[in-house]
């Protein structure tokens, strides 16, 4: 059997994560577990992974070596809506504990095809409304008109094109898959297609005639790599982390989760980390992160939601920030 469709998975949400003071919007999403539970893409407010089909692989034992006490193997895909809604959630986690984390980045392969038909979902159409309405839940852009503009054919390609920049930069690489997660949420840009993908390794200083040549050879295996290692760790869904210490102690958040989720992993790990305390002002925030949606501003800043938005505005005005604005939310880039 073809080991890349056991990782054809489902993209589901969680009524627990705060989305701008909306409330019970899982009304608003008629779909159920049954119907959701073998598709990719599809969320599914009553969990908030995105899931696989259960299989008989047996759970690998993590034992991880780091430098720093907690080494959080994170699972995830370019192109996975509830690994975009965590951003504010990780990009606070580095922030606070930066000294004593390092996350290590590993594909999971959602979409490796359209070759299948279950659950109402059987060509990218059917995803784009779905995505438009999980964006709500999120409080993150999200436009899904991407999948009747000019549809994704599978995930695959992005996802070997990160692996491809992790060979030439582990922190540029970050960069570049943040790059594409913005072109196609927010920019409803195909990033199967090289020439996003390029894009994306330009702006984030990759020589994108080396990434090209590792895209068509090692970064192949490194990417089936990944898919063999969710195998053996039991990865049912993205997101998926693993916070883990050299001893081999290890505590799993699985799925969109609030802010504390995360925390406690890592202080169940080491209860000696320490947590930082950053500058929240705007210059700093955009410093250290170039771009940042509101949610993601009022998860960092600390300031409440409405007030963030009033803020990035008026920085906009003053000419400080580019705004980016989609029928769904607004991303602000220092200029």
């Amino acid at each position: 059997m073809n080991f890349y469709k056991i990782l054809v998975i489902n993209c589901l949400t969680v009524v627990s994560l705060s989305c701008n003071g909306q409330t019970d919007k899982k009304n608003n999403l008629k779909m159920t577990n049954n119907t959701t539970s073998k598709n990719p893409l599809l969320c599914d407010p009553e969990t908030g992974v995105c899931g696989m089909p259960e299989t008989n692989e047996a759970s690998g034992t993590i034992v991880e070596k780091t430098e720093k006490s907690v080494k959080v193997v994170y699972f995830t895909d370019p192109i996975c809506s509830s690994c975009w809604g965590i951003e504010p959630q990780l990009r606070k986690l580095k922030l606070e504990y930066g000294n004593d984390i390092e996350v290590e980045y590993h594909m999971g392969g959602l979409l490796p095809d359209w070759s299948y038909n279950s659950g109402g979902i059987s060509k990218p159409s059917d995803v784009a409304h779905h995505w438009d309405e999980v964006s709500v839940y999120y409080d993150m852009p999200i436009d899904g008109d991407v999948w009747l503009e000019d549809p994704l054919n599978s995930s695959y390609p992005p996802s070997i094109a990160f692996k491809a920049a992790q060979l030439q930069d582990k922190e540029k690489a970050i960069l570049f898959m943040r790059e594409l997660r913005e072109l196609v949420f927010l920019k409803k840009k195909n990033i199967a297609k090289w020439e996003h993908i390029a894009a994306a390794a330009q702006k984030v200083g990759l020589d994108t005639n080396q990434l090209k040549t590792d895209f068509e050879g090692n970064a192949k295996t490194l990417f089936e790599n990944d898919l063999k290692l969710a195998r053996e760790y039991g990865v049912r869904g993205f997101p998926t982390m693993f916070f883990v210490n050299d001893g081999g102690k290890k505590e799993m958040v699985y799925g969109t989760k609030p802010y504390p989720f995360y925390e406690t992993a890592v202080l169940t790990i080491n209860p000696k980390a320490e947590k930082i305390d950053f500058a929240k002002d705007w210059e700093s925030l955009f410093k250290k992160y170039n771009s940042l949606t509101a949610k993601e501003f009022t998860e960092l800043s600390g300031t409440n939601r409405k007030d963030s938005e009033r803020v990035l505005n008026e920085l906009t005005s003053k000419g400080k920030l580019e705004k980016l604005t989609t029928k769904n939310g607004t991303l602000w880039t220092k200029i």
